[in-house]
């Protein structure tokens, strides 16, 4: 078998490191991930660039920076298969982005839904980061030559974006950047709310019942299962008009490794509070491994910055390359 066929795809993902990893984060995103890590080149980073669109308090965003960061290798990325770093410690990322931003249009930019959306939430702060957030997040991904990028359904349209900056940039200076695919997984794909089904649960909703994240204890996730918002009626089914109960029984089926069908059958005839219970008891159950993980790690503030150091000076050595090709293509003096 020639080296061409026995080389493994690229696939990068990153989160924003406010709040915690959520049970949406986890089940959407980070468990996959950490799958993936058996069939491809991972590249895992901590967005932390991209959140200062937002205003941050310095001192709490560098506490909740490291403390995503021993989350994700809590939630089972190893960095002996995978890359994991700091955004902010790969400079390339920038450096990058400005030469996108000369190959994308403001039309393109301004369009993007994410961006109309948060300025609405955001009026007394829109920031050029907001339009441009964009064009960072095809330069993360356009750096690494990467192969698929996990999506859910608010970052497609940024995918597309990317492809179209890449397809640019390649017919006008030459073959230059892999065009990424989306990778979406099924299962899980979306966690909603537990005090509103209808939207997705955030790691920045204000209302701390709303949500479970993957370090909290076993009692505050079983308490905010049991003040889960639920249906009118007493049937555990998956139906359209009961956004509550569908919610749960897709967390109880992704956390089980279930069917829907399956868990429809063994909750035949059980009640909403016994079925709410079941669900915090999985959940709990689950999280446990990683609770205990994340407190060794945390305690261990050496391993972390080592861990991190050599996560960054990797993902640096693979970006420089594209990043040099990149200012080659552009006519920028090299010596």
């Amino acid at each position: 078998m020639d080296n061409a066929s026995e080389k493994r795809k690229v696939i990068l993902s990153g989160i924003q490191p406010t709040g915690t990893v959520t049970l949406g984060n986890y089940l959407g995103a980070v468990q996959n991930w950490r799958k993936m890590q058996e069939e491809f080149d991972c590249i895992y980073f901590i967005a932390d660039m991209h959140a200062l669109t937002v205003r941050r308090e310095p001192q709490e965003f560098r506490q909740t920076s490291l403390s995503f960061f021993a989350q994700y290798l809590a939630c089972g990325l190893d960095p002996k298969r995978s890359i994991i770093y700091f955004q902010s410690h790969v400079h390339q990322h920038a450096e990058l982005q400005w030469i996108l931003n000369c190959n994308t249009y403001v039309g393109e930019a301004s369009r993007m839904t994410q961006f109309k959306d948060k300025s609405a939430k955001h009026a007394d702060n829109i920031n050029m980061g907001l339009m441009d957030y964009p064009v960072l997040m095809a330069a993360d991904i356009l750096l690494f030559q990467t192969d698929l990028v996990p999506v859910g359904i608010d970052q497609k349209q940024h995918l597309e974006l990317t492809r179209d900056i890449a397809i640019r940039f390649n017919n006008r200076y030459g073959q230059t950047f892999t065009v990424p695919e989306p990778y979406i997984p099924t299962l899980g794909a979306k966690i909603c709310s537990l005090q509103d089904p209808t939207v997705k649960m955030s790691k920045s909703d204000p209302d701390p019942n709303a949500g479970v994240s993957v370090i909290d204890d076993e009692a505050t996730i079983v308490r905010r299962f049991k003040r889960a918002v639920t249906d009118s009626g007493s049937e555990i089914i998956m139906r359209e008009d009961k956004p509550g109960i569908s919610n749960l029984i897709t967390i109880y089926a992704a956390i089980e490794g279930k069917t829907t069908d399956a868990v429809e059958r063994e909750f035949e005839g059980s009640g909403y509070g016994d079925f709410k219970l079941k669900v915090g008891e999985a959940v709990a159950a689950k999280f446990k491994p990683i609770r205990e993980e994340y407190a060794r790690f945390m305690a261990d503030k050496a391993y972390l910055q080592q861990t991190a150091a050599e996560g960054a000076q990797h993902a640096a050595y693979i970006a420089e390359k594209t990043l040099r090709k990149v200012k080659k293509k552009v006519g920028f003096v090299q010596f």
